[in-house]
Formats: structure tokens, C-alpha cells, sequence
């Protein structure tokens, strides 16, 4: 995997040496991402950009923030640009259909990477995070640290509130169901309110200063990503009430491993982002020379991995925990 100082990083300029044993391309990558604002998206579009640089590709980074509309403009553009290859984070499940279509339609191989459509066959490669996977171990992780609570060891039970991802997104449902599955299991556990926050801080804050106000009995947050869980923190600290509130989310964002550090978030789930969006760009590098898909599946899941105050100190860059 492509290595970064954080300097460097943060700056957008990576650190990458060219390796010897791979042949030298040209033409254009060009690079659909959601919101750069978010740092999973930017860490997306940055390893993207720097590994299409590596192979020896001109690069650009553009994002739909979640509007189909843009997504569909965009596409026209690096149709317009003869790009070689567009790797694309979708922006919807259902509404990305047609760009991804357009994009085929005009010879130019599409590759996904961490969020899904509902049409198989189209798009060369999709590159997802285990997202079931993921969220299983997040909540079996969660209900440890709850029931080890002295909040829970006063009732035998516990109160917790789960905040939704982008309903658009199938990755929201994945992580909600995986949860569900899991916390179903215990009937100690009462939801007290489900909310949709859209995968963002700001509505992760208001909602959570909406759920306190309404209820005084909060004992555990869980998050479908960690910037919803980053602003019911924030919410409950405001409100003098994050101590021994159990919370936890799901990304592997450095402000989140900050916060697991400082002991306000419980633990998050890291998404291997780093990882299978530096994939998508060789896969496409290989289909681009041999017309042919390197890897034989379409959809490609990659395991998630949990980080803790115990491994904490292993993270060594934006979503790379080391061994």
C-alpha cells in the first residue's frame, strides 16, 4: 500500500516512489468523489490521484457531494476529456445508474469504490469496504464495552440511540442491519430513537442536542459513521453528559482515533479506504493495458478492522492501521 507522511498528506502532495516493474502509461484518470470536506472522501480522492501518478497518468479529483446531478456533470466531463478510466465513489445506489451507463456507453471502463449501485454488470470493478463484517464487529465490540458500563452494572440494562447514514446510500442500511442483528440479541438493550444524519457532523450534533432534551437516560450511541458519532460527542459534552456514555463509530477517521485516544468515542471501525482505492486505480491501469478486468468479481469486499485505545498508537496515517 502507498505510504504518506502526514505533512504530506494533509497537503495533498504524497510521498510515493515510482516502482521499478511497472510499465509507464499515459492518459487521463479522472476521479469522482463525494465531499472532500469529509476526510474518508478526501483520503479516497488523494491515495486515488497519487497512485494514478505513480503509473505514470495525468489525474484529476472532482466532487458530486452527493447531488446526482453534478455526478451526471462530471461524467460528461471526463467523457469530454477522452479520460481513459473513471474511478467513482456513487453518489446513489439507484441515481448513479445512468452516469455509470453514459460513462460505458462511451467506451470509458468505470470502477466504484466504497459505495455500490443496484445494477451489476456495468461498472468494471466495485471496491467496498466489508460493510457487514464491519458493523458486526463494531457492535459486538460496543455491547462489551456497555455491559462492562457501571451505567449498565446499575440496571442489567441500557439505553442507547443509533444515528443513520445517507438513506441513499446502501452502505447505511448494511451498517444499521448489521447492528440490528447483533444488538437484537440482547433484550436489555432499548433503542431509545434512530436518526438520519446523513454521514455528517453538524446533523449528528443537532439531532443528538434534539434526543437529550427528549430523553434523560442515554447510556450508549452507536453510529453508522464517525462523524455523526464526532457531533452527538460534542452534543452530549455541551450538555454535561458524555460521562460514561458508551459511544461508538464506524470509518477509522483520525479525529475519531483522536477521540478513541481521549477516551470521549469507545472505538471506531476503520474502512481499509486507503486500501481499495489505491486497487481500483491499478485494476483500472490493468484493464486500461489488457482490456480485460484483473480481477475476476465485480464486487470486491475488504474487511474492516477495529481500533481501540489498545491499538491506537498503530495508526500511522490517515485510515492505515499498521500491524
Amino acid at each position: 500500500m502507498l505510504k504518506f507522511t502526514k505533512r504530506a498528506f494533509l497537503a495533498g502532495v504524497a510521498t510515493l516512489p515510482l516502482m521499478a516493474s511497472t510499465a509507464w502509461a499515459d492518459g487521463l484518470i479522472s476521479i469522482i468523489i463525494n465531499d472532500p470536506a469529509n476526510p474518508y472522501w478526501f483520503t479516497e480522492g488523494e491515495v486515488a490521484k497519487a497512485t494514478a501518478e505513480e503509473l505514470g497518468y495525468d489525474a484529476n479529483v472532482a466532487a458530486h457531494k452527493g447531488d446526482t446531478n453534478a455526478e451526471s456533470t462530471l461524467i460528461d466531463t471526463a467523457i469530454t476529456n477522452k479520460a481513459a478510466a473513471i474511478i467513482l465513489d456513487p453518489a446513489n445506489a439507484d441515481g448513479s445508474i445512468g452516469a455509470v451507463r453514459k460513462a460505458i456507453d462511451a467506451g470509458i471502463p468505470v470502477f466504484l469504490v466504497n459505495a455500490e449501485i443496484n445494477e451489476p454488470g456495468l461498472a468494471i470493478a466495485q471496491l467496498v469496504s466489508n460493510n457487514a463484517q464491519g458493523a458486526a464487529m463494531g457492535a459486538i465490540q460496543w455491547l462489551d464495552y456497555v455491559s462492562a458500563s457501571d451505567r449498565y452494572a446499575d440496571s442489567d440494562a441500557a439505553n442507547y440511540v443509533e444515528f443513520f447514514g445517507n438513506p441513499s446510500d446502501n452502505n447505511a442500511a448494511t451498517r444499521s442491519n448489521g447492528y440490528e442483528t447483533v444488538i437484537s440479541q440482547y433484550p436489555e438493550m432499548t433503542k431509545l430513537a434512530e436518526e438520519v444524519a446523513n454521514w455528517d457532523r453538524t446533523q449528528g450534533y443537532t439531532k443528538m442536542q434534539s434526543i437529550i432534551q427528549a430523553n434523560d437516560d442515554i447510556d450508549a450511541v452507536i453510529a453508522g459513521n464517525d462523524e455523526m458519532a464526532l457531533g452527538a460527542i460534542a452534543a452530549l459534552k455541551e450538555a454535561g453528559k458524555l460521562d460514561g456514555v458508551v459511544v461508538g463509530g464506524f470509518d477509522g477517521s483520525p479525529d475519531a482515533v483522536d477521540a478513541v485516544k481521549a477516551g470521549e468515542l469507545a472505538y471506531t471501525v476503520l474502512q481499509p479506504v486507503a486500501v481499495f482505492s489505491e486497487a481500483a486505480v491499478r485494476q483500472a491501469d490493468y484493464y486500461i493495458k489488457n482490456g480485460t478486468p484483473m480481477v475476476a468479481d465485480e464486487k470486491q469486499l475488504f474487511d474492516c478492522l477495529l481500533i481501540t485505545a489498545e491499538n491506537a498508537a498503530n495508526y500511522t496515517a490517515p485510515f492505515v492501521l499498521s500491524e
